[in-house]
């Protein structure tokens, strides 16, 4: 068994029975005759000089949630590396190299992105497009958004499923108030934010909201204290643009990848790694092994 996989039957039964009655397409088994294209392609977009980093570990949590095919666009003049040396099947572009391919199935935007000039540029591009697939905003595409109303308009106007996954500081901005009024109310916050941009959010937190565009609340009760560490958000972008792209309805991909995230915590923390000094590069292995328990008993 891999180190730290050791979860009591107990704990892998409850796991099972909820994953099932929830999330049930995230437990379907791959149909024989699948090959990578059945999965989706996932385009993650991010990484400016110096934080190549978060867009690394939400490209392999992407991968290792099972999407077909992955490719990290970075926010830099030059690719910083020309391969992954530990993880060669990831593909790599520039941002804007990445920008004219026409196979994407699904775009997760904001890992390790900066603000800057080239990331504003970029993004309004991909705003202004309003029938793109399916778009994720996380981290400083939320920043971006936050301080550009024309932006928020183009976004309010996207034809398909938007995704917002901000931390409650992200979440202030964009309502334009303080952290503090959003932790006073995160429920009403989490609609509030779906209602002005007709999207998902997914409010990150202790018992994580994840709200519909209607105004839906689901609260999740995965995941412990590890998560609190550099690289969790960009783990979990990742997993829900992984999900999205397989085909998975957007309610379950969200609802779905929040409990998987925090669940892969929960599993690393039952065979003693952490929660002190949990890294977010253990959780994509750990989401790997637990959705393999969900679709087939071992």
């Amino acid at each position: 068994m891999p180190p730290y996989y050791n979860p009591t039957p107990e704990q892998l039964n409850h796991w099972q029975r909820h994953a099932r009655s929830a999330f049930p397409a995230l437990c379907r088994p791959r149909a024989a005759n699948s090959h990578k294209g059945s999965h989706g392609t996932l385009a993650l977009v991010g990484g400016c000089v110096g934080m190549s980093g978060a867009l690394v570990l939400a490209g392999s949590a992407a991968l290792k949630s099972g999407c077909g095919k992955v490719w990290l666009g970075f926010m830099q003049t030059a690719l910083p590396l020309p391969v992954l040396p530990q993880q060669p099947e990831i593909m790599l572009a520039t941002a804007t190299d990445l920008a004219q391919r026409t196979d994407i199935t699904a775009c997760a935007v904001g890992c390790g992105m900066g603000t800057g000039a080239a990331a504003a540029a970029w993004l309004a591009a991909l705003l202004a497009q309003a029938d793109k697939p399916p778009l994720l905003l996380d981290a400083d595409a939320l920043n971006l958004l936050a301080v550009n109303p024309v932006w928020q308009h183009h976004l309010q106007q996207r034809h398909g499923d938007t995704l917002l996954t901000p931390h409650p500081a992200e979440a202030a901005r964009l309502l334009q108030c303080s952290t503090q009024a959003i932790e006073a109310n995160r429920p009403a916050a989490a609609q509030q934010l779906a209602a002005r941009f007709r999207a998902w959010v997914v409010l990150k937190g202790r018992h994580t909201l994840i709200t519909s565009p209607s105004g839906q609340i689901s609260q999740n009760h995965s995941g412990n204290p590890g998560l609190a560490t550099a690289g969790s958000g960009d783990v979990l972008t990742g997993i829900i643009g992984s999900l999205l792209v397989q085909g998975i309805p957007t309610a379950q991909a969200a609802i779905g990848g929040v409990w998987l995230h925090g669940t892969a915590a929960d599993l690393l923390v039952a065979g003693g790694c952490g929660p002190i000094g949990l890294t977010a590069g253990e959780l994509a292995d750990a989401a790997r092994w637990l959705r393999n328990r969900l679709v087939v008993d071992t």
